[in-house]
């Protein structure tokens, strides 16, 4: 249990943030999720817009600080590898 006015406003503000970046990170998943769903269906084209609108939520993640520069990167390398795969 926080102890000091300092430690109780840190775990006030960390609170806070916990929940910001929990409907962001959700946010991202989601984008991540319609991607793979494309892939799924094996429709290229639907897969490349998905792709196109994922790309920009996950770098704005990084910016965030929810995810790690290279975690984003690793993630859609792999993703439109994918989707260059689909014929």
């Amino acid at each position: 249990m926080a102890n000091t006015l300092q430690s109780k406003k840190r775990a006030r503000q960390n609170a806070r943030r916990l929940d910001v970046n929990k409907a962001r990170r959700s946010r991202i998943r989601t984008f991540l999720r319609k991607v793979e769903e494309a892939i799924a269906s094996g429709d290229k084209e639907a897969a490349q817009n998905a792709l196109r609108a994922a790309q920009p939520e996950l770098m704005r993640g990084v910016s965030k600080g929810v995810f790690h520069k290279n975690t984003a990167s690793r993630k859609m390398a792999r993703l439109s590898s994918r989707v260059k795969s689909l014929g």
